[in-house]
């Protein structure tokens, strides 16, 4: 009796060894990344992150666009945003670029991070499981990539143009310093990342017996109301951007929908 405890508490500890240095793996990951990043934050700066202060920005040409073709004239067309970029504290730039760094290590890194975290749960599935879960890690990938593209193109430039312009009076001029501008856009970018992760997680939720379709169907609505208070946090206080922002969500709520459904059915079958 012993015996099986002791080679269960082995057992216990040596998951725990493997979590430890798939942690360990995952951080060298993102500092080596993030070091790189640190290094070139200048040209990135400039390429990624400045030129959306800039009308010209591929997004506020296509909304512009979009306006004339409706005939709302240039209503919808983005402006040039006049940013002093500032620093008020003497660690502010360096403490920004940290967080840029590593928040951008992360992002690219992402791929490496779910993958480590996927080969620590796989010896805990059954041979089928596995099976069914083929291709997670690229799709896992390719939906938070699609995310990232859209809280840059999409979520970003649309808060942007609307904090970078808005004004309580003309008497009061925008200052806003280039750490408030990079966490903002960062951020964003992320979080939009991580939202569109929504159907693997609703798989693993399903998979684990969590949640279910039924489930995921009767609290629809609900869902909707969350989709919608976080879509008003991450975006401009106007009813277009969280309509554009909700949208892809409730997309990829509907696709979790559809996932739970399948591994349902392939439950029933194996059954």
């Amino acid at each position: 009796m012993e015996e099986l405890e002791n080679d269960s508490e082995m057992s216990f500890l040596g998951h725990l060894e493997e979590l430890r240095w798939r942690l360990v793996k995952s951080a060298i990951a993102i500092v080596l990344v993030a070091i790189v990043l640190f290094i070139y934050t200048g040209p990135i700066v400039k390429v990624v992150y400045l030129r959306m202060a800039d009308s010209n920005f591929p997004t506020y040409r296509f909304f512009c666009w979009l306006s004339n073709v409706v005939g709302m004239g240039d209503a919808l067309c983005g402006v040039d945003i006049p940013i002093e970029w500032q620093a008020f504290e003497m660690m502010s730039q360096f403490s920004t670029n940290m967080y840029f760094a590593i928040v951008g290590g992360i992002i690219v890194t992402f791929p490496f991070l779910f993958y480590q975290l996927w080969q620590f749960m796989k010896p805990a599935l059954k041979d089928n499981e596995i099976k069914m879960s083929k291709g997670i890690v690229f799709w896992s990938s390719f939906l938070f990539f699609l995310g990232v593209l859209f809280g840059y193109y999409v979520v970003s430039p649309l808060t942007v143009q609307f904090f970078g312009t808005f004004q309580i009076s003309e008497e009061i001029k925008n200052n806003i310093t280039i750490s408030s501008y990079l966490s903002l856009i960062t951020t964003t970018t992320l979080f939009s990342g991580l939202f569109f992760e929504l159907p693997i997680f609703i798989y693993l939720f399903t998979k684990m017996g969590i949640i279910g379709s039924e489930m995921l169907k009767k609290f629809r609505k609900h869902a909707l109301i969350v989709i919608l208070i976080l879509s008003a946090i991450i975006t401009p206080p106007d009813i277009i951007s969280q309509i554009i922002v909700t949208f892809p969500i409730l997309i990829m709520y509907e696709v979790g929908i559809y996932v739970a459904k399948r591994v349902e059915k392939k439950r029933k079958e194996e059954n």
